[in-house]
């Protein structure tokens, strides 16, 4: 319920969609020619020079084997008459299932192909870089599912603790209904497990961990919930 508002990660996904992943071979898309489209505006799918390409016994549509093999898994996706062709018009209607499906990690290509302004890009690859090395622990060159399941709870313990520094004014070790603020406030009662009207670290990080879909905090709705550069776990 809180993860979000304690600095969940999913906003990562939507930066991928539309991202040319450069290193594998199941990540790459088939040629996309410009066609008619004006100069500055996004490239749009040539199903023309598509079928011109592959098309290879030049009867005007593709077969199976007429695919790269990298598209052949959405042949049949396709093929919505399911008659062992691929027509024109079926390759316009089915254009979305030609380009491979994004992956959250492709969120560095990204971060990668925006760094090219001056030496602060560099610093956040850099950084990106440098937060995943520390969670290989055993320094064996990989992370492993503990290694990524005590990182990720380590996050939430940080965040946690930056809350109470923000909001526990009076140094109690709980946070009243008074003392909360923003999405916190708004979901006082169902985080206050034991309905004492006070919120505790275990409520906080229970909260914060049993749920991927919580609401963004909203500004204006009280202090912030993420913590500062400085003191995120991150950084450290």
């Amino acid at each position: 319920m809180l993860r979000a508002l304690l600095g969940s990660v999913a906003v990562l996904a939507v930066v991928a969609v539309g991202l040319a992943a450069a290193d594998e071979p199941r990540d790459k898309a088939p040629p996309i020619k410009p066609g008619s489209t004006p100069p500055g505006k996004p490239l749009r799918f040539d199903v023309e020079g598509f079928l011109k390409d592959y098309d290879r016994n030049k009867d005007g549509h593709l077969t199976r084997d007429e695919l790269p093999a990298e598209l052949r898994p959405a042949f049949d996706r396709l093929d919505a008459n399911k008659d062992g062709k691929v027509t024109r018009e079926e390759l316009e209607r089915g254009m979305a299932y030609l380009h491979p499906p994004r992956r959250p990690s492709d969120f560095v290509y990204v971060l990668i192909e925006m760094s090219d302004c001056d030496e602060d890009c560099a610093g956040e690859v850099q950084r990106a870089y440098d937060v995943l090395r520390r969670l290989d622990k055993n320094n064996n060159g990989k992370i492993d599912p503990h290694e990524l399941k005590a990182a990720r709870e380590q996050i939430v313990k940080d965040r946690v603790d930056y809350l109470f520094k923000q909001l526990d004014t009076d140094k109690d070790g709980k946070i009243s209904r008074e003392e909360a603020r923003g999405m916190v406030r708004q979901n006082f009662d169902e985080i206050d497990a034991n309905k004492d009207g006070f919120l505790d670290r275990a409520e906080m990080l229970k909260a914060a961990t049993e749920s991927h879909h919580a609401p963004s905090t909203r500004p204006g709705t009280g202090p912030a919930t993420r913590p500062a550069p400085s003191e995120r776990p991150t950084d450290r």
